[in-house]
């Protein structure tokens, strides 16, 4: 039997994650099993991943698949620019910045075309990958830090949307509730900076 009690303390247990301690990986143990654990390391980007597959389930159709496909590609991309020593400017802010609007649109149940609600979060997407990017040359293993990395996100992807089908179902509107925990966890990593 669902109940919101289940989702409440999902969301309790999201909150108790320690925040931004994705960007703080050292010099070792950052393997596979360190990119695959990364993403539910720091609130930021867990948020903002399970964000993405909560939206994309509001689009619905070919967003569903689309929106969090091109969140993986762009982040892939953006962690690339990295690795060549590409400066990306305020990521840190990008990465709040996300939640933040990410969170409004569930809020609203913002609808936009497929390929807008694709390159608004492929902008997001690329500073989430610049941030992880930049810490790969740190580690022993690059290539498999980064597949874990990639394979996370699409799990939190599918987590989202998940939780976004049986949020979009039920009689309180947790969907939106969701969505403004979200915003305000932006407007306060915004504000902390």
């Amino acid at each position: 039997m669902r109940t919101p009690y289940s989702l409440l303390l999902a969301s309790v247990l999201i909150l108790l994650s320690a925040p931004a301690s994705a960007h703080l990986l050292g010099m070792h143990g950052a393997g596979f099993e360190a990119g695959i654990t990364h993403p539910f390391t720091g609130l930021d980007h867990l948020l903002a991943m399970l964000a993405v597959g909560m939206w994309a389930v509001q689009q619905g159709g070919r967003a569903l698949w689309r929106i969090p496909l091109a969140f993986v590609a762009m982040m892939t991309l953006g962690g690339m620019l990295a690795l060549a020593g590409m400066q990306l400017p305020m990521v840190e802010t990008g990465i709040a910045a996300s939640l933040l609007v990410l969170g409004l649109l569930i809020v609203f149940s913002a609808r936009l075309p497929v390929a807008a609600g694709m390159a608004l979060v492929g902008i997001f997407a690329l500073f989430h990958g610049h941030a992880h990017g930049t810490e790969i040359p740190l580690a022993a293993l690059p290539v498999a830090y980064a597949l874990g990395f990639v394979l996370a996100t699409a799990a939190l992807h599918g987590i989202g949307i998940v939780l976004g089908k049986y949020m979009k179902h039920g009689a309180l509107p947790l969907m939106q509730l969701s969505g403004a925990a979200v915003a305000a966890t932006g407007v306060w990593l915004v504000l902390s900076r």
